[in-house]
């Protein structure tokens, strides 16, 4: 080989080196399609709830930079907000936005992931068991047993709920007897033990049938949903503090196939975005919830707090309910077994080390209570 020659090889053989460097100094990018799911809510598109589950969304796209999108459709758009489950199992939607007493129907141990006092724990402790008590393992348990093939994230602790909102406010047990009222879950068979005449509608339908005199009272949720819902058009008392629903969870659902068929870092994605959604749901709720409280006093609602006495009734009824569906349903045992296992440790370490915060509170606030 001639000088020329290998002056010219060593060029060539210096500028692939260079760009091979380069390529590996490049920044990767995928060129695979972007994956499209198409998920709905149980909610109202003007409902605070539907805005979480686009809050989860959006942090999942963002998180993904192109390669993964869900879309969010309102309660509704494909199936009723009480056959969400079906369709995400038989993948008439990749997945969706809810609670779990929506599935009631399914199974009712589903419903304590919401209903009922849960053993005096408060919505973050539910969580708590959820996540390190072995609840989503119970979950697992009971899908599998319905031959439901999904994937569910129970997130987003919800604040305590009213025990709702009525024409006349409730003073005695027996205000509750006739009662046409509407709830949801196991709190059904809570308000059918104290005697009213129960109507688990979902969400969208509560208002019209209040204003249409098809119901006499209801409950939702919270200050920010029930206002934008129009309940202050339809009823002027809300009853404060019930044991009904006083530790909810929201579920996001995915087909599993669906699910599995994404690679490992977009999973990880939604793992993080999951968690991230249920710190920022909490943080929202307590901002959006007490600026709509506060609003809807300045409308002239009037609002009290549910008197011991019902509060203790439904303590009772619950006991009853309980007992009846454990002996019929050893699922439904299971897992109260094992929310009363977490809850006795859980909730007297909360007890004796979380300090009393009205104390405080009414020092400045609230004078004379101080």
């Amino acid at each position: 080989m001639t000088e020329s020659k290998k002056t010219t090889a060593r060029r060539n053989v210096l500028k692939g080196a260079a760009v091979a460097a380069g390529a590996l100094s490049a920044p990767m990018v995928s060129r695979a399609d972007t994956v499209s799911l198409r998920f709905q809510s149980t909610w109202p598109a003007k409902d605070i709830f539907h805005e979480y589950a686009n809050d989860f969304a959006k942090k999942v796209n963002d998180m993904a930079s192109g390669r993964l999108k869900i879309e969010v459709l309102p309660s509704g758009a494909v199936v009723p907000a009480f056959q969400l489950l079906d369709a995400v199992n038989k993948g008439t939607l990749d997945g969706g936005h809810g609670v779990l007493a929506y599935h009631y129907g399914k199974s009712n141990a589903l419903a304590l992931w919401g209903s009922g006092p849960a053993f005096g724990m408060d919505p973050n402790m539910v969580l708590a068991w959820h996540q390190y008590g072995g609840g989503k393992q119970l979950l697992e348990e009971i899908y599998k047993s319905l031959n439901i093939d999904v994937v569910s994230y129970v997130y987003g602790p919800m604040p305590t709920q009213p025990l709702g909102w009525f024409k006349k406010p409730i003073a005695k047990v027996a205000d509750l007897k006739g009662l046409k009222y509407r709830t949801v879950g196991l709190a059904v068979d809570i308000f059918t033990e104290l005697g009213a005449a129960v109507n688990p509608l979902p969400g969208g339908e509560i208002v019209p049938a209040l204003d249409r005199g098809l119901i006499d009272a209801a409950e939702f949720n919270n200050a920010s949903s029930d206002r934008v819902l129009g309940f202050p058009d339809v009823a002027k008392n809300c009853m404060l503090q019930s044991f009904h629903q006083s530790g909810e969870q929201f579920e996001i659902l995915f087909n599993k196939g669906k699910l599995n068929a994404l690679p490992a870092e977009l999973k990880s994605i939604i793992d993080v975005a999951v968690s991230a959604s249920s710190a920022e749901m909490s943080w929202k709720a307590i901002e959006r919830n007490s600026k709509d409280y506060e609003e809807m006093k300045k409308q002239g609602i009037k609002f009290y707090k549910t008197p011991d006495a019902i509060l203790k009734a439904q303590l009772d009824a619950w006991d009853k309910v309980v007992e009846k569906k454990s002996a019929e349903n050893p699922q439904f045992k299971k897992v109260m077994d094992s929310q009363r296992a977490f809850a006795a440790r859980a909730g007297q370490w909360q007890n004796d080390y979380m300090v009393d915060f009205k104390m405080a509170y009414n020092r400045y606030f609230n004078a004379k209570k101080a």
